[in-house]
């Protein structure tokens, strides 16, 4: 039925047909009656359109716009915020710069109108980005082939585009120097994050959705969890918790149970009060890129992040001449069975043998400043 909406300060009919998500819509210019008639007719025209293209599609077939939404809705539920912000990105340029229709059928969508959007995106940004995509569309369209049903057989559209080259500039690596200037720059739960990337190797949401209960003092090990394996499932591995780190989380638990803040269960949380902060105020940090620029500026060293100091880690240990084996295993770069493989093989003792000695940093104590928290 038609409905009557404001724009641009004048008041008009809008017909709308919706039919299985699929939405349709036309202005007129006014609120007479004879609008009112065209926009009946239109709405009752349009959806016989709709129904009769709708019919001709059979149990085997799938609206491209149906899929993408319902890849979204769980991908949002099972990846970390950045990740499922680079797929529903990647969809929107899909869409975009194919000009397709989200009623598009999933069956119709070939190898070519696939080659030609990622060779799009090669000109458009780089080889790198369109592989990004490759990687993203295709990992989309295979959850659809397990989980939707009527999912056309055959090739994978996306992953049958070879890769395309690549030039991506290395990331930038601090030296142990500088990134010892920026510790000293660092104060309190700011410095023992620093030394818990470094020694741990780990990627920045591991160390910020770290809990207590993940650490354990008794056997000197700490479980960081992931969900950069494939299926974007959550896993956790064990790695050795080396003495350094050990003294400094001890001190840093000791701090936190003089503090009232409610989170107790978090190693990392916002205890900063200001204005700017105090909607985070007892939550886990989730990103903290200001952190490292300020830091890195406070000590006159290039700016480097969290991720520069899990390369610094295995660039130390690979000077040092320990194997790669062994990095490896600290990084956990490979597979699950890869992973689990150089940790049964090496042990966790052969690995904490190389954090301990390769990462052995000035001999200090921590100093918190006294709380004011109450």
């Amino acid at each position: 039925m038609p409905s009557i909406v404001t724009k641009r300060g004048a008041k008009r009919y809008r017909a709308s047909v919706t039919l299985q998500g699929i939405t349709r819509q036309k202005m007129y210019p006014d609120t007479e009656r004879k609008s009112l008639q065209e926009a009946l007719v239109w709405e009752k025209e349009e959806r016989k359109k709709l129904e009769a293209k709708l019919s001709q599609t059979n149990s085997a077939s799938l609206a491209i716009g149906q899929w993408s939404n319902e890849y979204l809705t769980e991908a949002e539920s099972r990846f970390v915020p950045d990740t499922f912000q680079e797929k529903k990105a990647a969809f929107a340029r899909f869409f975009k710069d194919t000009e397709l229709q989200r009623e598009f059928l999933v069956q119709d969508l070939t190898v070519t109108i696939c080659r030609n959007y990622l060779l799009k995106q090669v000109q458009a940004r780089s080889g790198y980005a369109a592989n990004k995509d490759r990687k993203n569309l295709g990992t989309a369209w295979r959850w659809g082939l397990d989980n939707m049903e009527g999912w056309p057989k055959g090739v994978n559209p996306f992953l049958s585009v070879k890769k395309f080259p690549e030039e991506r500039r290395p990331r930038y690596v601090p030296s142990e120097e500088d990134f010892w200037k920026v510790f000293a720059k660092a104060e309190g739960q700011d410095k023992v994050i620093l030394l818990t990337y470094l020694h741990l190797a780990a990627r920045r949401a591991e160390v910020f959705r770290m809990k207590w209960s993940d650490v354990d003092f008794t056997n000197n090990k700490i479980r960081l969890w992931t969900q950069k394996r494939e299926g974007g499932h959550m896993e956790y591995d064990w790695l050795p918790m080396t003495s350094d780190l050990r003294q400094a989380l001890l001190s840093w638990c000791e701090e936190r149970l003089k503090q009232t803040v409610k989170n107790k269960e978090h190693v990392f949380i916002c205890l900063d009060k200001s204005a700017f902060c105090k909607a985070y105020y007892g939550k886990p940090f989730l990103h903290r890129q200001h952190l490292m620029e300020h830091l890195c500026k406070r000590a006159k060293v290039k700016p480097f992040g969290f991720h520069g100091i899990r390369h610094l880690t295995a660039s130390i240990l690979y000077q040092k001449g320990y194997s790669l084996s062994v990095i490896q295993t600290i990084l956990r770069h490979a597979n699950p069975n890869t992973t689990a493989r150089y940790i049964h093989s090496l042990g966790l003792e052969e690995t904490r043998g190389a954090l301990e000695e390769g990462l052995k940093g000035p001999a200090q104590v921590i100093q918190f400043k006294k709380s004011n928290v109450v």
